[in-house]
């Protein structure tokens, strides 16, 4: 595969080997004391062995692999304390969704006071994001959140587990080395929960309801390298070209949900809280029983994400039922009954779901008794 070098805004490497260019980016730009945020999992793997010591000639790294399950404050403060220690002038985030968020949340945190969960997005008496950021870099391990080019860090509050947005333009990584290769050794199931997590972003960023032809396009994009390359991914592993398509699909997706996400959103982070369910699984649980709601309100938003999926019938209750078939194919489950998520949790994901602002966005209102509509669907399956 042959590198590609764009900016969208963020400059990107892309393409297999694109982590060779780190060190000497890093170098070029002057950082020779990174800071290597990754989780535990990864950590222990020879690909991230092999990549920090290919580092070691030309910087001095060091590695911060306190991250797991879903980040939260003590985790961010852990990184700056060993970014402090190490004397680090850069970061470079390795991993999936949550490692990127924590090295994002060490870059802000290295520099401005208080706790991470006081810069909260909306959050009355939020602290200002008005210090500088050190220069960090991402390799994006998984294809789901696109984490790499978003503005965001997400944190849960250590006590509820709900999940709290950090939100600035002065977070975007200075650099993104999308590396296809990075992704090969996902298991099948991690693999085809981010594969869905991507995908369910391009589709609620496509029907949300804000006017952005811009991310409409990137969201479409999205969706048919998505429909053409999950389920490949899932079954040929070691395929770098599909292995691609779905990393440039979980980037287009990060990038489109700018516009908005929905009430698969909504639903899936009540999931999250309640149930501590991987964010990619449990869009992947929810999503054809929430979209099922919004079908009547954007009939030719659905004809177009059929078009884009490579359906001949253009129809929202075809896509649906692709949706239905892909999750089947790929192993993610077909409701909450399947996924053996407590039925006695319902009132709390209603309510969780409820007060969840993603639904805002969505093309058709959702009320409580939708919420409760949806979530009973789901318990069917």
């Amino acid at each position: 595969m042959t590198l590609h070098f764009f900016s969208f805004p963020t400059p990107i490497v892309f393409g297999a080997g694109a982590r060779a260019q780190v060190a000497d980016h890093l170098k070029a730009n002057g950082c020779t004391r990174p800071l290597v945020v990754t989780d535990r999992g990864l950590a222990a793997l020879p690909v991230f062995a092999d990549f920090v010591a290919k580092l070691t000639p030309t910087v001095d790294a060091a590695v911060f692999s306190g991250v797991f399950g879903n980040p939260v404050a003590s985790q961010v403060a852990a990184g700056v304390a060993a970014y402090r220690a190490h004397r680090a002038d850069s970061i470079i985030g390795f991993g999936g969704g949550a490692a990127l968020d924590v090295a994002k949340a060490v870059a802000l945190m290295s520099g401005h006071p208080g706790e991470i969960l006081d810069y909260e997005d909306g959050k009355p008496g939020a602290l200002p994001i008005d210090r500088a950021i050190p220069y960090w870099v991402a390799l994006p391990t998984t294809a789901g959140t696109g984490s790499e080019v978003g503005r965001s860090a997400v944190v849960s509050d250590e006590t509820t587990h709900v999940k709290r947005i950090v939100f600035s333009p002065r977070l975007l990584a200075r650099a993104v080395f999308a590396d296809p290769e990075l992704t090969l050794a996902l298991p099948a199931g991690v693999t085809a929960a981010t594969g869905m997590d991507a995908l369910t972003h391009c589709v609620e960023a496509y029907l949300a309801k804000d006017w952005h032809p811009i991310c409409d396009g990137i969201a479409l994009e999205g969706v048919r390298l998505a429909a053409r390359n999950l389920a490949t991914c899932v079954k040929r592993p070691s395929d770098v070209p599909a292995r691609g398509a779905m990393l440039m699909a979980s980037m287009m997706g990060a990038i489109a949900f700018q516009k908005g996400l929905g009430v698969t959103h909504s639903c899936a982070h009540a999931l999250s809280a309640a149930a501590d369910m991987h964010h990619g699984l449990a869009n992947g649980v929810m999503i054809e029983h929430a979209l099922a709601h919004n079908v009547a309100a954007v009939p030719e938003r659905f004809a177009s994400l059929a078009e884009a999926a490579g359906l001949a019938d253009r129809s929202g209750a075809a896509f649906l039922a692709w949706l239905i078939a892909l999750k089947a194919e790929i192993g993610i489950p077909a409701g909450l009954a399947s996924a053996k998520v407590d039925r006695a949790l319902i009132d709390r994901l209603v309510d969780l779901a409820v007060q969840d602002g993603c639904h805002q966005s969505n093309p058709r209102a959702c009320s409580r008794d939708d919420f409760r509509a949806i979530f009973t669907a789901a318990y069917a399956k």
